[in-house]
């Protein structure tokens, strides 16, 4: 007979209940986990709504990033065993009693970590590394302005930038927010209720790379206070997906707006962010240089009160599920 597991399931969407599924099984190069929490991320929210369906072959339960142990290894895996605490990405599956997580993907959870803490972290940081690093190339002295800054992608990109050396500006809706942002280090926080972001980046010498989570009209406006070869990468449409861009600005300023979805990324590039995460993120949250800027934590029991906490913005950081 096979096994079952109980999992977070859409049944009229958006809304959320507990259903019961197939146990996964561990593939080659794969990691069955037993999920101690699981982090909410707005991706699941937008798939939860039946916008945002998982890559085919995947789990259609919600959920790209777990923290559990492993309880199976499948043929070729080494460097893990049965028993072992692990973090990680998953392309979807999260929101389960188990999971399968590539191994390529896994990262030895630190015993200074709780479940909860570690399984906020891969979507957040991973997705933060890619954008910043390896496609905005970020450096010191440089102008980031991160949008939605109290996000849990807003908070770790406001960290990460200072950690490069960069001056950070941020956009919030609270005062609240900005006060948070702040103290992660952000150099100017912009209350977008009260301020022009564009005229306030425009007074600070324009901003170098844009990490864009809202989308829609908020990209033009980004050209506006984008500098001379500056880039606008793209992660988030929470303004819609239809923007209006300047190509005049475009040629004479060699801007550059490049889209950037982390889900959908190749295995062997996913990998290569999740090294870079565990050998530069991991020991400097573990030392306190960073924070895991974990928000709140609901029992997986109530995912639906998770996700509208997150849906009406309510969040400082990240969300997480616990399952028991």
């Amino acid at each position: 007979m096979t096994e079952t597991m109980q999992a977070v399931l859409p049944e009229a969407y958006p809304r959320l209940v507990w259903g019961e599924l197939p146990r996964p099984v561990a593939g080659s190069g794969q990691l069955l986990v037993r999920v101690r929490a699981a982090g909410i991320n707005r991706a699941d929210l937008v798939q939860a709504a039946g916008h945002y369906p998982p890559p085919p072959g995947e789990s259609a339960v919600l959920g790209l990033e777990i923290a559990g142990e492993v309880v199976a290894t499948g043929e070729g895996v080494s460097g893990f065993a049965v028993g072992d605490a692990v973090f990680g990405l998953v392309p979807g599956g999260a929101y389960a009693g188990y999971c399968v997580l590539d191994a390529a993907l896994a990262i030895a959870k630190p015993a200074a970590l709780g479940w909860a803490e570690a399984a906020g972290l891969p979507e957040v940081w991973m997705t933060v590394w890619l954008n910043l690093v390896e496609l905005g190339g970020l450096r010191a002295g440089q102008r980031l302005l991160v949008h939605a800054g109290a996000s849990g992608i807003g908070a770790a990109a406001i960290q990460l930038g200072k950690r490069l050396g960069a001056e950070v500006l941020a956009t919030v809706g609270s005062l609240e927010k900005a006060d948070w942002c702040t103290s992660l280090g952000a150099d100017r926080v912009i209350h977008y209720h009260d301020e022009d972001f564009v005229d306030v980046v425009k007074a600070a010498g324009g901003a170098d790379l844009i990490l864009e989570t809202v989308g829609g009209d908020y990209l033009g406006r980004d050209q506006q206070c984008l500098n001379r070869d500056g880039s606008i990468i793209v992660i988030g449409l929470l303004r819609g997906t239809k923007a209006e861009l300047n190509v005049g600005l475009l040629l004479v300023k060699r801007q550059r707006v490049q889209g950037s979805a982390l889900r959908s990324q190749p295995l062997d590039a996913k990998a290569r962010t999740a090294a870079a995460v565990a050998e530069h993120v991991v020991p400097d949250i573990v030392s306190g240089a960073l924070k895991p800027s974990l928000d709140r934590v609901f029992a997986a029991s109530d995912a639906q009160a998770a996700h509208d906490y997150v849906a009406q913005n309510r969040n400082l950081g990240k969300v997480v599920l616990t399952f028991d």
